[in-house]
């Protein structure tokens, strides 16, 4: 039996040319023969680039510096295909040429991104990589496609393109998603190729490398970011030296011996007798996986956003080795040891399963699913972490207290699950709001909005809305629930009683209430008396979801939520604070009207009367949220932001509004006010307020986060790896520091397009 594999095979890149050995050998050792097709489009090995900018200006000069190092690299990667790859003798320019290649019993389209469309010159698929050029049986191994999204207008050709295939799979969980949605077909996710070969395999191929063994490698493709601490501390830590393979032209670390020679085998050398690694490219996790290496992994901002379009989180969640990927909550100890043991087994039963698809696809038979193994565990599943919004609503509906709210690196709480209480009754799962997505609602009622009394107006964040909704409850003996900052500043929401405690809930706080015991307590009260609950639109839905409906006693305030800060982050600022300041914190006004509405400052009132304030977005704090820094991650992913909304009313700030419009009302602050629902509209009409009707589209105008969440920001996961192993105030510094006069000068007179421009030259 012949197979004919068409693959990336030719670039120097270490992942490249090792996924193409490895799919070779292992079809081999399934009983068939394997060549590749020597065929390769838009790949150039020239050491030198051609001239075109700045950026290959300096490229050229590096490559120049090192130019011995660069090509003895070179030929490694040229020696090593010779040896370990199997090639067709000629070589195929073009589509037509394959044409009339030597028939194969089957084409295998193999592993990498050969599916990506937008690495090819012309931005479309390249039909070679789905054998196109012959009528013979087509199988794919692990193909990816390396976006999230195929363009629209190239869906029905790549639906062409694999009803050809008799055998499909995937190698990331987005892959086999676009396989379903737009194929219509069913393809399981099997392991990249390089884990199909065992570790003994791996180190038959290896070359010894020059170091001694025990070092910290570190293998970085894109700027390191948040691997710098990580790398600093372990060095400090364990004494090692750091060895960097060079995928990057920048050093890792200031004492780092940078190796620019390493081919294939040395490659697989470096990882064999690396006593740690660090390092954020897919290829390089494999290897610390395959060489049983504790390791630390960074993914782009884009993975942490939407994990379950990373393939580096498909393949150490299938492992069980997630907390091995840096900046985020749940990530692994510096020290923390690697379970081995657990993941060999599990890397084991999905090679089996990998392979057993392979040997399937190569003799054209169905393919039977494997059996799923028991985890060991028979938990409830929750919401998967990067949805979970800590509403509470799991951990209140337990009848056995089985699950508490803990709160993990980052400063968030999510719910752990003991399983000595647990008794599988799956109330919690019934509750979940991100298991039970939010449905559409009719277009509401928009208005400017404000409070007639100054008083309370000038004590509020904006308009002074949430208060008579308030007043109003409280007139009917009801009790109403709201954020308040206790004395040691933690926010948590507490119940009032009164018109006077209202003062506490009053004025926004830009960080996550604790919510601990809320719910219970609003269901009893709920048996004798109107309740108003107040807070972001996910602990509103969680209210509901607790409830299981929606009493005609309650009434519900959401607010226009950019996203939630670190509880955890901001107790550490308030500990730095009082530490820098030598004295206690009487309590915070995140936006103080002391300059108006539209120019809030940030005051902090201490014990012993005295206090500071500045222009919020000119503190530490305040440029933070500003940039999204901090917030929970569920937040960039909200699903929330739109005008479908869960609360009775919706407050915000009315921003957006022309200075001719409520001219003499925008000093003192005017509220955007949305009435979703016939029993707020009930109570609206007896508001005393001043108002003003607006459409939908101007409250999303100068409301953008009710149309879309906030993009998760590129340091976010430096700034929570930073933050898991230094000092606060070392981190802050580096973090929440304010730019120089130079740069903020620049920043208001520069165009958006300008800053951009910039910022693209400085990477």
């Amino acid at each position: 039996m012949k197979t004919g594999l068409v693959t990336f095979f030719h670039i120097h890149h270490y992942g490249a040319v090792l996924q193409a050995c490895a799919t070779q050998r292992a079809v081999e050792q399934l009983g068939s023969s394997c060549e590749i097709f020597n065929y390769y489009v838009n790949q150039n090995n020239d050491l030198f680039r051609r001239a075109g900018g700045l950026s290959s200006t300096a490229a050229n000069a590096h490559t120049a510096l090192h130019y011995s190092a660069m090509r003895e690299r070179y030929q490694r990667f040229e020696d090593f295909a010779f040896r370990n790859l199997k090639i067709t003798e000629r070589r195929y320019e073009s589509f037509q040429e394959l044409e009339r290649a030597p028939d194969c019993d089957v084409y295998l389209s193999g592993s990498d991104q050969i599916w990506n469309p937008k690495i090819f010159p012309d931005g479309r698929f390249d039909p070679v990589f789905f054998s196109r050029f012959t009528a013979g049986r087509k199988i794919a191994y692990a193909p990816s496609f390396g976006i999230p999204h195929i363009p629209d207008e190239m869906e029905e050709e790549l639906r062409r393109y694999l009803d050809d295939f008799s055998h499909l799979s995937a190698r990331e969980a987005r892959g086999q998603a676009i396989l379903r949605e737009i194929g219509g077909r069913e393809a399981p996710v099997v392991l990249d190729p390089t884990l199909l070969l065992r570790q003994e395999d791996w180190a038959a191929l290896s070359a010894e490398p020059k170091q001694l063994p025990g070092y910290i490698l570190c293998y970085c493709i894109s700027a390191p970011g948040p691997l710098e601490p990580y790398i600093r501390r372990l060095q400090e830590e364990t004494g090692l030296p750091v060895v960097q393979l060079c995928g990057l032209r920048q050093k890792v670390h200031p004492k780092a011996e940078c190796v620019f020679s390493a081919g294939p085998a040395e490659f697989l050398g470096l990882f064999r007798h690396a006593a740690y690694v660090c390092t954020n490219s897919f290829h390089g996790t494999v290897f610390s996986v395959q060489f049983q290496k504790p390791f630390f992994t960074a993914v782009s901002p884009a993975e942490l956003a939407a994990p379950e379009q990373s393939r580096i989180f498909s393949l150490l969640d299938r492992l069980g080795l997630a907390d091995r990927i840096i900046g985020k909550g749940d990530s692994a100890g510096l020290t923390d040891p690697v379970n081995w043991s657990a993941a060999t087994a599990r890397l084991e039963e999905e090679r089996r399963n990998s392979l057993e698809y392979l040997r399937a696809a190569l003799m054209n038979e169905p393919l039977v699913a494997p059996e799923k193994s028991e985890s060991g565990t028979d938990l409830p599943e929750l919401a998967a972490r990067a949805d979970c919004t800590g509403c509470t609503g799991c951990a209140s509906v337990c009848p056995k207290d089985a699950i508490s709210m803990e709160p993990d690196r980052e400063g968030f709480a999510y719910p752990l699950v003991d399983p000595e209480k647990c008794i599988h009754c799956g109330r919690c799962t019934a509750v979940c709001p991100p298991l039970h997505p939010p449905k559409s609602c009719p277009l509401p009622a928009v208005f400017a909005a404000w409070n007639r009394d100054d008083v309370i107006r000038k004590d509020s964040t904006s308009g002074g809305i949430f208060s008579l909704i308030a007043a109003d409850t409280l007139e009917s003996g009801g009790v109403v629930f709201g954020a308040a900052l206790d004395d040691k500043q933690r926010l948590r929401h507490i119940a009032c009683f009164s018109v006077e405690d209202l003062r506490y809930l009053r004025g926004a706080k830009y960080v996550q209430s604790d919510l601990q015991g809320v719910f219970r307590e609003i269901r009893e009260l709920l048996k004798s008396r109107p309740v108003l609950f107040s807070g972001t639109p996910c602990q509103v839905d969680g209210l509901y979801h607790f409830l299981g409906h929606r009493p005609e006693n309650l009434t519900t305030c959401d607010v226009v939520c950019q996203g939630v800060p670190s509880p955890g982050v901001w107790a550490d600022m308030v500990r730095s604070i009082e530490s820098r300041r030598r004295r206690s914190l009487q309590t915070v006004r995140f936006r103080n009207k002391v300059a108006g509405w539209k120019n809030s400052h940030f005051t902090l009132l201490y014990k012993d009367g005295s206090a500071d304030s500045a222009p919020l977005f000119q503190t530490e704090w305040g440029r933070a949220f500003g940039r999204a820094l901090f917030l929970r991650p569920c937040c960039h992913r909200c699903t929330y932001t739109s005008l479908s909304r869960t609360g009775d009313f919706t407050l915000g700030d009315f921003w957006g509004l022309r200075p001719d419009e409520l001219s003499d009302q925008q000093e003192k602050g005017v509220s955007l006010l949305i009435v979703n629902t016939a029993h707020a509209s009930h109570i609206f009409d007896r508001l005393p307020l001043g108002r003003q009707p607006f459409s939908p589209e101007r409250a999303v105008a100068g409301n953008p986060r009710l149309a879309s969440p906030i993009a998760q920001p590129a340091d976010r996961a430096a700034f929570f790896a930073a933050y898991a192993l230094q000092p606060f105030d070392q981190v802050r510094r580096k973090f929440l520091h304010l730019p120089s006069l130079p740069v903020r000068i620049a920043a208001g007179v520069l165009s958006p397009e300008a800053k951009a421009k910039i910022k693209s030259k400085l990477k």
